[in-house]
């Protein structure tokens, strides 16, 4: 970029219509074309019959894959579809660095992306529209896609944090449980309760079934919204939640968390935290946006405002122990002991 006219003109241009590889992309993943191109390589008409679909409209999204780099495509008047395998490796199913549950969920919320103009005239939520894949399909692309964005993070974000000594973990929100193993493991006496919606409590049960560790933790169904959180942790761990709220709901949940602590207990805070100016980072005003077509009240916080909304709840010794561009900061607070 050096002159005002590439920034009001050309640079505009390509961020406007950054939506069209986006939307190859994820319909790509919503089809599962690279999963299926990977098991066996086809082209449009045989690729067609396995989504069900057209034929016409099936070429057409291969070839402009194939003109994205994520698929190749061969010779001839029918020509065959492949997948490079490091391509496969992110976007199809079981691939050593899979992201496809993150795509998917990328292509949710360009759905109530596109009707941003309309949100900022009415103040409120888009309507949710669900994917080809359907409700329950979104639904596990979205608890997917938690633990896939969350994955490259464990190992730096919990060892910033110090010293974890615990006896009981309360997971709030736990999903998947992918935050959940890594705590017990660094603390491996201690044992851990994962809450979340009944529907999600199936996939977190599987989660710890696999990694050899559901004799160490319980499962509690509920909605932090209505119910009283399981009583006793002594750390509690809410992770991605607080930007989905407003000040009253998270005043209200930290409320919920303190009553649940044991004495001396601790709060951990994963979520985006941004500046004063609320511009900085760049990630977290666009996460504030992502909060506006889909929540009520949701939007990316203030240290202060946090630290305001825990002392609120009673607890005390409030402290920023990470900050950083994406979903990686992390606050701590603790409640008094007896």
């Amino acid at each position: 970029m050096t002159t005002k006219e590439e920034l009001s003109g050309k640079t505009i241009m390509e961020m406007v219509r950054g939506f069209q590889k986006a939307c190859v992309i994820i319909a790509g993943a919503d089809l599962d074309v690279f999963t299926l191109l990977r098991a066996k390589p086809m082209d449009a008409g045989r690729l067609a019959g396995k989504i069900r679909g057209d034929v016409r409209a099936a070429a057409i999204l291969l070839d402009a894959l194939a003109a994205l780099g994520l698929l190749g495509k061969g010779p001839g008047r029918r020509p065959v579809y492949s997948v490079p395998p490091a391509v496969a490796e992110v976007l199809a199913d079981k691939g050593a660095r899979c992201m496809l549950g993150m795509v998917r969920h990328q292509g949710n919320c360009l759905r109530r992306w596109e009707q941003l103009a309309g949100v900022a005239l009415s103040g409120k939520p888009a309507a949710r529209r669900p994917s080809v894949r359907g409700a329950a399909g979104d639904l596990d692309s979205f608890i997917r896609a938690m633990h896939e964005v969350s994955q490259p993070l464990i190992e730096t974000v919990i060892g910033s944090l110090g010293p974890l000594k615990f006896t009981h973990l309360l997971d709030v929100g736990g999903a998947s449980g992918t935050w959940t193993i890594p705590f017990l493991r660094l603390n491996p006496d201690a044992r851990a309760t994962i809450f979340d919606q009944p529907e999600v409590i199936p996939m977190a049960r599987g989660t710890m079934k696999k990694a050899g560790l559901d004799g160490r933790v319980s499962f509690a169904a509920g909605d932090y919204n209505t119910d009283a959180l399981p009583r006793g942790a002594d750390l509690a761990w809410v992770s991605a939640i607080v930007h989905q709220n407003s000040r009253a709901e998270n005043r209200a949940m930290f409320a919920k968390v303190f009553a649940a602590l044991a004495p001396g207990g601790r709060i951990l805070i994963r979520d985006i935290v941004v500046d004063a100016s609320r511009t900085r980072p760049v990630g977290g005003a666009l996460f504030a946006v992502n909060m506006l077509v889909a929540t009520q009240g949701g939007t990316a916080f203030t240290f202060d405002e946090l630290r305001e909304d825990l002392a609120s709840a009673g607890f005390v010794n409030v402290k920023s122990l990470r900050r950083g561009e994406i979903m990686d900061s992390v606050v701590r607070a603790s409640k008094r002991g007896q």
